[in-house]
């Protein structure tokens, strides 16, 4: 049988290394994980029936991580860019050889345990307004919680979390495959309310990313489907709303009628498809007619 042993009440560190090792450890996905006391080892270390981070107890292949001082616990070092997350990482980014994909892939990872590293080591106090309300909707806040919630259920906590970031492997990959997009396809131009950039891509992070970036105006525009997704900066607290797309939605439905066009209340989000509405109907206007109209009304 093949165990990985965690402490109990495991944190987010903990629980990324046991989701890494089951989720990309060859013969690992179904390990048993166990729980003991902080700093403890499920048996004495013997160093002759070790190979690596795996141990050979009676018949059971057993890994430790966050706790046991074994390769995969971080507790004996002062170093604040480890944590047994990030070991665990290292440890299984050495047994595989994959192609371009996994390629990708690892950069997604290594930025997620990057987050895990920072969170292990309290970084979060040097977050900007590190005291906001939106904070708590983070992972390692809804991990608090849920001990709170349902006291003494490890196996829940495991399970639970594991899927979460199943989740956000996918959110990192899309971020990371976006951030390429923005810099080798985006088309920037500029209109009346500032720069703007737009993409003919499938991935509808890109939108997100260029709004964080600062642009103005961001627009998608399906190359499978042939939607088109505008959307503006939206308004900080008491700032002028200075940015309306009235005019350019008129513009459009003008341009092609037979298109579904929904222009949001707030009026800095012109929609052309949507996964909410699968009844619309795809314009046949391109890329570049879009972005003609953003430049010119």
């Amino acid at each position: 049988m093949k165990i990985i042993v965690a402490h109990s009440s495991p944190d987010l560190d903990a629980i990324t290394s046991v989701w890494l090792l089951r989720k990309f450890l060859s013969g690992w996905e179904n390990a048993e994980v166990r729980f003991v006391s902080a700093g403890d080892r499920i048996a004495p270390f013997d160093h002759t029936k070790t190979d690596g981070a795996v141990e050979h107890i009676g018949e059971n292949e057993v890994i430790h991580v966050d706790t046991g001082l074994g390769p995969l616990d971080h507790h004996q070092t002062n170093d604040e860019a480890v944590c047994a997350a990030s070991l665990t990482w290292d440890y299984v980014r050495e047994r595989i050889s994959g192609g371009e994909k996994w390629e990708e892939k690892q950069e997604a990872l290594s930025r997620l345990v990057k987050v895990v590293v920072d969170i292990d080591h309290f970084k979060e106090v040097f977050w900007p307004d590190p005291t906001a309300d939106h904070y708590e909707f983070s992972l390692f806040g809804i991990l608090e919680g849920l001990k709170m919630q349902r006291p003494d259920e490890d196996d829940y906590y495991v399970t639970f979390i594991s899927e979460c970031l199943d989740a956000l492997l996918h959110n990192f990959e899309n971020r990371v495959w976006a951030e390429k997009e923005l810099k080798e396809k985006g088309k920037e131009f500029q209109s009346r309310y500032g720069k703007g950039i737009g993409f003919e891509s499938v991935n509808d992070t890109v939108l997100k990313l260029a709004q964080k970036m600062g642009y103005a105006i961001a627009v998608r525009k399906d190359p499978r489907k042939g939607y088109v997704r505008i959307k503006a900066k939206p308004a900080l607290g008491v700032q002028p709303k200075d940015i309306d797309l009235t005019l350019v939605y008129e513009k459009l439905s003008k341009m092609d009628p037979d298109a579904t066009w929904f222009l949001h209340v707030s009026k800095k989000m012109l929609l052309n498809g949507t996964t909410k509405n699968p009844k619309m109907r795809p314009t046949r206007l391109s890329l570049d007619d879009i972005i003609r109209v953003l430049e010119n009304v």
